[in-house]
C-alpha cells in the first residue's frame, strides 16, 4: 500500500472519491466472458448501435439486471442512500490438453498439459457514488509432463532460443508458482461521475477491437492491481462518443528460468532480479457522430523495473512522453542515458467498422514496439518492429426462424518483417512482447496481450449456426509457432521446417433456463513439433516429427435470474 501512496497521493485520491458522488450504473462483465460477450457483440450487428452502445475496444460491458440476483431494500433508509446488492453469475471453466500444451485467453490459466480448472463468482455492492465489485478467481492446473524444447540441438540453436527467452518471461513450465491458488480476480473499488469512474482494480483489461486476440491487453494473463481513470460507458458530446482508460499498475515476473531442461538453463539462462515492474498505459477511443459505426482508437504502454524509475512526473506518466526518438539524443548525439532507463514501450492504432444493416463488422489493429526516429522514419519504414491483426464477422439470416449463420475470422501477425534484416544487420532483432531490459510484456510468466507464443501467427475461421445464446459450429485454426526463432536458428538449414499447428474444432453452446453451457473440442495436428526431425529424415528427404493431440474446454455459467 505504501508503494501505491507513493505513486499517487493518497489524500488527493480521497478528496476525488468524495466529490465523485453519483449513482453507479451496473456491474462489470469480465472481458472475454463466455457466451455473454459474444452474444452482446452479435446483438450490436443485429439490432443496431443503440442496443449495445460500447465500441468493444475498451470492454466496459455490464451484466444486465436480468442476469443477477438483486436484494430488495424497498423504501428503507438504505434505498435512499442508493444502496444496491447483487450476486454475480457463477463461472466454472474446465480445460484439457492431451499430448501437449495448447490454447490461450483463459484468465491466467497457464498453457500446459493435463486438466485445468477455473472458477469465479462474486457480489456487487453500490452505495451512492461508490461501487464495489468483489469477484475472486480460483485456478488449478495439473501440469502433466510434456516434451518441450529439446536439449540435443547444437549451441547456435540453443543461443537463438535463449535470445528470446532471456528478453522475455515466458517459461515452459509455470508449476513452480503453484498448482492451485486464489486471486482478487475481477474485483474493483471505484467512484463514478457521469460516464467516468476512478478507483483501484484488479480486473483484466481488453484494449482493441479483436474477437480472439488484441495486441496490448487481453484476458490471457491474470489481472494485475492498478489505479484506473476510465469511462464506464461512452461519453457523448456534439462531436460523437469518447471512451478511454488511463492506468498505473504493478506487474510481476515469474522468476522461473525458461527451459524445463536444467542443463540448458545453467548454460544460457539470464536470471531475474526479483524486482517488480511499474506499468503506465492509456487507451483513447473516438466514435464520430457523422459516421455511425466507425470507431478509431490509439493505445500506448510503458513499463520499467521499479528500481530503474525516477520520481519525476514523467517517470509515472511515460505515455505522455514524445513518440519520436530524435528528441532523446543528448548533445553528443547519443541515447545511452535514455536507453539505460530501460523503459519498454508499445503503441497501437485500430479501426472498427460496424454495418448493422448488413449484419457485418470489420476491424484491424496495428502496433509498434520500437518508436520511430522521426515521422519520416515511420512513413518509409512502417514494417519495422510491428505486429498487426485484422478480422470480421458476418451474420446471414435463415428466413424468419430467428436463427443465423455466423461467419467470423481473425488473423494475427507477430513475426518480424524482412525489415529486421536491414535494421538489425541480420536476423538479430527482438519480437513483439519482448525487451532487453524490461523483459517481457507479461504478468507472472504469461503475455498480457497476444497469448499465442512469441513471434507466433494465427489464422482463425469459425462457421456456426446461432440463435440467442445457442450455437453449433466448426472452428478452423492455423498456428505458426515462434517464427522469429525459426528464422534465426534454421534460416540456413534446409532440413528443418517451421512448426505449424493445424486444428479443426467442434463448437456447441446452449442455454437451459439459468444455465449456460459453452464447449469446444479441437483436434490438433502439430507438424514439425518443436522443430524436431523424424528419425528417418535426411538432408535430401527432410521429414519432421509430428504430434497429434486434443484440446477441450467446457464453460458453465449460472445466472441468478
Amino acid at each position: 500500500m505504501v508503494e501505491w501512496c507513493k505513486l499517487l497521493n493518497c489524500k488527493w485520491i480521497s478528496l476525488v472519491l468524495i466529490f465523485f458522488a453519483l449513482q453507479a450504473q451496473a456491474q462489470f462483465l469480465p472481458v472475454g466472458y463466455p457466451i455473454l460477450e459474444e452474444n452482446a457483440r452479435r446483438s450490436q450487428l443485429l439490432f443496431g448501435l443503440d442496443s449495445v452502445p460500447q465500441s468493444f475496444a475498451n470492454r466496459t460491458l455490464t451484466f444486465g439486471d436480468d442476469l443477477l440476483w438483486k436484494s430488495d431494500v424497498g423504501d428503507s433508509f438504505l434505498n435512499k442512500l442508493g444502496f444496491e446488492f447483487a450476486a454475480l453469475p457463477v463461472l466454472a471453466m474446465t480445460r484439457f490438453n492431451g499430448g501437449r500444451p495448447y490454447g490461450w485467453g483463459a484468465y491466467g490459466l497457464p498453457t500446459n498439459r493435463g486438466f485445468q480448472q477455473y472458477a469465479s463468482a462474486g457480489v456487487f455492492v453500490k452505495l451512492g457514488f461508490l461501487r464495489f465489485q468483489f469477484q475472486p478467481e480460483f485456478r488449478a492446473s495439473q501440469f502433466r509432463p510434456y516434451s518441450g524444447f529439446p536439449s540435443d540441438f547444437p549451441d547456435p540453436v540453443n543461443r537463438a532460443k535463449f535470445f528470446f527467452w532471456n528478453n522475455g518471461d515466458y517459461p515452459e513450465d509455470l508449476s513452480a508458482l503453484g498448482r492451485a491458488g486464489l486471486s482478487w480476480g475481477q474485483s474493483s473499488l471505484t467512484a463514478a461521475l457521469g460516464a467516468f469512474e476512478i478507483g483501484v482494480s484488479s480486473r483484466n483489461l481488453w484494449w482493441g477491437p479483436g474477437q480472439w486476440n488484441a495486441l496490448i491487453f487481453t484476458n490471457n494473463a491474470q489481472g494485475f492491481p492498478h489505479l484506473t481513470l476510465n469511462t464506464h460507458k461512452p461519453a457523448k458530446t456534439f462531436l460523437g462518443s469518447f471512451e478511454g482508460q488511463l492506468i498505473m499498475g504493478r506487474v510481476e515476473d515469474s522468476g522461473i528460468l525458461p527451459s524445463m531442461k536444467g542443463e540448458l538453463n545453467d548454460r544460457f539462462a539470464r536470471p531475474f532480479s526479483g524486482d517488480w515492474r511499474y506499468l503506465n498505459a492509456i487507451n483513447l477511443i473516438y466514435s464520430p457522430k457523422w459516421i455511425p459505426g466507425l470507431t478509431i482508437g490509439v493505445t500506448r504502454t510503458a513499463q520499467v523495473y521499479r528500481e530503474n524509475m525516477g520520481n519525476e512526473f514523467i517517470d509515472y506518466f511515460r505515455v505522455f512522453e514524445g513518440l519520436q526518438k530524435e528528441q532523446f539524443f543528448d548533445e553528443t548525439g547519443s541515447t545511452v542515458e535514455f536507453d539505460q532507463e530501460g523503459v519498454d514501450q508499445q503503441a497501437t492504432a485500430y479501426v472498427r467498422l460496424v454495418f448493422p444493416k448488413a449484419n457485418f463488422e470489420l476491424y484491424t489493429e496495428y502496433g509498434r514496439r520500437d518508436h520511430p526516429f522521426n515521422w519520416r522514419d515511420l512513413t518509409i519504414s512502417p514494417e519495422h518492429a510491428r505486429a498487426y491483426l485484422m478480422g470480421f464477422k458476418k451474420l446471414f439470416p435463415l428466413d424468419q426462424t430467428g436463427k443465423f449463420v455466423q461467419v467470423r475470422g481473425e488473423m494475427v501477425q507477430q513475426t518480424e518483417s524482412v525489415n529486421t534484416y536491414v535494421r538489425n544487420r541480420g536476423n538479430r532483432g527482438l519480437t513483439w512482447h519482448t525487451h532487453t531490459r524490461a523483459r517481457g510484456f507479461g504478468n507472472y510468466g504469461m503475455p498480457m496481450g497476444v497469448g499465442l507464443g512469441l513471434s507466433s501467427n494465427v489464422q482463425t475461421l469459425e462457421l456456426a449456426m446461432v440463435e440467442n445464446y445457442n450455437k453449433i459450429g466448426l472452428i478452423f485454426e492455423r498456428l505458426e509457432n515462434q517464427q522469429d526463432f525459426f528464422y534465426r536458428a534454421f534460416l540456413d538449414d534446409p532440413e528443418h521446417r517451421p512448426w505449424v499447428d493445424l486444428s479443426l474444432g467442434l463448437l456447441f453452446d446452449h442455454q437451459w433456463e439459468r444455465l449456460l453451457f459453452s464447449s469446444k473440442l479441437q483436434f490438433i495436428h502439430g507438424r514439425n513439433y518443436q522443430w524436431q526431425l523424424d528419425p528417418s529424415s535426411t538432408p535430401e528427404f527432410p521429414r519432421g516429427q509430428n504430434l497429434n493431440s486434443l484440446h477441450g474446454q467446457v464453460s458453465l455459467v449460472y445466472l441468478w435470474n
